[in-house]
């Protein structure tokens, strides 16, 4: 694991750093300017109780090199136990920060993940909105084991600086656990529905729901076949409620 920094909270036994989007645009610069695999991950309310029940991805994100804070909850959660984090870090928006950056610095950026075609769609609408952008790949693929030399070989000969992974939370975690290394990648991030969001085939919430921390509603009423998923929000709650009372709550550096 890279070095994170120093200012970090343990929210439901899942470390989340307290770094504003322009940090974290600030620590992939250095990332590839330095080289190796540095994987960062976005940690909304549905991480943190995946870890819980998941030995597997709550020992991924120890691993990573940042866990940036995705959702409002995980806000809320870090505010009631003493220690807020100043910025909400999202994927859903940082695919626009870091294409741009890409842009600008002449990173070469890989879509990996999403519906098929979903990815190379994105790819021209980021393209158009960035001028100087390299996306030097597009691929839907899946996280199943056996497509991963397949794909890592893709994004290897894509000679990639930074890799964004749109498939569901813990899969998209887990294979860049395994493959990060592997594929040459200096970066690698998983933005979930991000791809959709760029393409218009998922709508996001009005920015009022987003400011009041009401996604999950305006998700739910499109979507209600989430109801189950959404169950993990009350129960994060309760379980972050109680933390608070623990002798190491809220412990960071």
């Amino acid at each position: 694991m890279a070095d994170h920094p120093r200012r970090w909270v343990n929210i439901l036994g899942v470390r989340v750093d307290d770094v504003t989007v322009a940090e974290m645009l600030e620590a992939i610069t250095s990332f590839v300017e330095e080289g190796g695999a540095h994987h960062i991950a976005t940690v909304n309310v549905e991480y943190l109780m995946t870890a819980r029940r998941d030995p597997e991805f709550a020992a991924v994100l120890r691993r990573t090199s940042l866990n940036v804070p995705d959702s409002v909850g995980v806000l809320w959660a870090a505010r009631w136990l003493g220690h807020p984090l100043r910025e909400r870090v999202t994927g859903s928006d940082g695919i626009y920060h870091i294409a741009e950056l890409c842009a600008r610095r002449g990173y070469r950026l890989f879509l990996l993940g999403a519906a098929p075609g979903v990815a190379a769609r994105a790819a021209q609408v980021l393209t158009t909105r960035f001028p100087g952008l390299t996306v030097c790949g597009t691929f839907a693929g899946s996280p199943h084991p056996a497509e991963e030399d397949d794909i890592v070989k893709r994004v290897r000969l894509a000679r990639t600086d930074v890799l964004l992974l749109a498939y569901p939370h813990a899969p998209q975690e887990k294979w860049l656990d395994r493959n990060l290394s592997r594929t040459g990648a200096a970066v690698g991030m998983g933005v979930g529905g991000a791809f959709d969001f760029v393409v218009g085939a998922q709508k996001r919430a009005p920015p009022w729901m987003q400011r009041w921390g009401l996604e999950w509603l305006y998700r739910l009423w499109r979507e209600p076949w989430r109801w189950r998923r959404m169950l993990a929000l009350p129960q994060a709650a309760w379980l972050a409620f109680w933390q608070r009372f623990e002798p190491d709550e809220g412990r960071r550096l």
